[in-house]
């Protein structure tokens, strides 16, 4: 007679939390490095993360297109890349030809995937600070002219095909 395996107890030590914190800092340093160093041959970076985020700085166009969550790309066309000492994210991209600066919380990020070294990881938005605004704040309204142009489809990206997987058993 086999027993049926049961749920593990929870546990005093916060092993879920420091994975967090070190899958954290993989994607500092990821950006750091491409911010100092550029990225080298076909790397490039997907970046999730939730727009509605305290801290989080986007344009109100894109913030409508995108209420909760978003995914960006770095690999050609992005400038100003840096991460502070307050593990604050600031880049420039452009979204339908218009020149945009994210500013972005490392605490915000949800997904991250270099395709070309088939690395990725997925996370929890980070606990906030107390003293951290409530809600994202929302950069300069857009001009009239943007108004009229039509808005860029939004990609989506599974980060699944980035996983590595377990060979099933035989």
């Amino acid at each position: 007679m086999t027993e049926e395996p049961s749920d593990p107890p929870p546990s005093l030590i916060p092993y879920e939390g420091w994975l967090e914190e070190a899958q954290r800092q993989v994607v500092v340093r990821a950006l750091t490095f491409a911010g100092e160093q550029g990225l080298p041959g076909g790397h490039h970076f997907y970046l999730t993360f939730r727009t509605d985020y305290a801290g989080v700085h986007i344009p109100a166009r894109l913030l409508a297109q995108y209420p909760e969550e978003m995914t960006i790309v770095l690999q050609h066309q992005f400038w100003d890349l840096k991460v502070d000492e307050d593990h604050v994210l600031t880049v420039g991209l452009s979204f339908s030809g218009i020149p945009s600066t994210l500013v972005i919380p490392i605490g915000a990020i949800i997904g991250f995937a270099d395709p070309h070294a088939r690395f990725g990881l997925r996370m929890q938005p980070s606990a906030l600070d107390e003293d951290a605004p409530e809600e994202a704040a929302v950069l300069e309204s857009p001009p009239a002219s943007e108004a009229a142009e039509t808005p860029e489809a939004p990609q989506v990206v599974s980060l699944d095909a980035f996983r590595r997987r377990t060979p099933p058993k035989e």
